[in-house]
């Protein structure tokens, strides 16, 4: 079967709020979490931005959800050595409850150090090198690393569960798709154009294939934008208001602060959400769109409403949207 998963997004609320979220989620069918893993939020209105791993914790502990980051991008503010001991810490904790969400990172996070942010493809292999640091650390034994971009001397993680936790790879491209397929267990992406989807699904199971691993086993997990509110336009203005980034249709990676990203929400308009965010007071519309990408194959479809209204989204998609879908694991997206 597939899950509904509900996006708790720390750049927009104070993180005793977001576990409020969670457990009226949980009360409401959503059975999973994906939590967003910001030093900043994206302009400074969204106003929070709290470290979720001293979060994840208390989540574990006042639900009986599944969880994970989404996303934590490794080798920049964290070592990925410190990244596997907090995530086989939490699957110790929680078993069967913890999936790590990994990612190439922003530099609206990982500029804070004061290193050179690297250009894409250097961001890439660094996230390779980071993958391979954790999945070796995650054996329990002894791991000496020294790549292009990453370095580790002795190190062993001591406190281990007994399996260790599933590793997935948010991406948006071909390239890191395939590597994804090879190295982790899953793969995340966000809501694009159906075509773009099957071209990542496709070198996603290539990749797998090469790995002598069986693609249709791996889970797919998708993070959808929506705005719902009580009228369409209120929906539109929320999303302007609440979450411009939604809007930017162009590389967000080298942007460095929030005041940048509020200087281009100035220019961002309604129109621009199209096909990034839907707008729409209509729970049939909101149905509709998500069974969608539970029909081309996703395992787990994580929900994002961008406004303020986060209980009464989560009631009103707990009584009017999630009943009503179909939930029966369908194809994998590439053989559609």
């Amino acid at each position: 079967m597939a899950e509904i998963g509900y996006a708790a997004m720390f750049e927009q609320f104070h993180p005793t709020d977001l576990l409020t979220y969670c457990k009226q989620a949980e009360q409401n069918g959503f059975t999973t979490v994906m939590a967003s893993d910001h030093f900043h939020p994206w302009v400074p209105s969204q106003g929070h931005s709290a470290f979720v791993w001293a979060w994840l914790g208390a989540l574990g502990v006042e639900t009986k959800m599944r969880f994970g980051t989404g996303v934590t991008p490794p080798g920049y503010r964290y070592h990925p050595a410190v990244v596997a001991q907090a995530a086989a810490t939490l699957e110790a904790m929680f078993p069967g409850r913890f999936w790590l969400g990994l990612g190439a990172g922003e530099a609206l996070n990982e500029h804070i150090l004061g290193e050179y942010w690297p250009e894409a493809p250097t961001r890439l292999n660094k996230l390779v090198e980071s993958i391979e640091v954790i999945n070796k650390l995650f054996t329990g034994k002894v791991v000496k690393y020294r790549g292009e971009h990453i370095k580790m001397e002795s190190a062993k993680l001591y406190t281990m569960p007994e399996n260790p936790p599933p590793v997935y790879v948010a991406t948006a491209g071909p390239i890191m798709s395939q590597r994804t397929g090879r190295l982790c267990d899953g793969i995340i992406t966000v809501g694009a154009a159906d075509e773009k989807i099957h071209g990542l699904m496709e070198r996603f199971e290539k990749g797998a294939r090469e790995a002598g691993k069986d693609p249709s086993t791996m889970p797919r997990l998708i993070q959808i934008h929506i705005s719902w509110a009580e009228s369409d336009q209120a929906a539109i203005d929320q999303a302007v208001t609440e979450w411009p980034n939604g809007g930017m249709n162009f590389p967000k990676q080298d942007i460095r602060t929030p005041e940048d990203f509020a200087a281009m929400a100035r220019l961002v308009r309604p129109e621009n959400f199209k096909g990034r965010v839907l707008c729409s007071a209509d729970l049939d519309v909101h149905r509709e769109h998500v069974q969608h990408y539970l029909d081309m194959g996703f395992d787990e479809v994580y929900i994002h409403n961008v406004g303020r209204n986060q209980t009464e989204f989560i009631e009103a998609f707990g009584t009017q949207v999630i009943p009503q879908l179909n939930l029966e694991r369908a194809e994998a997206v590439a053989a559609s």
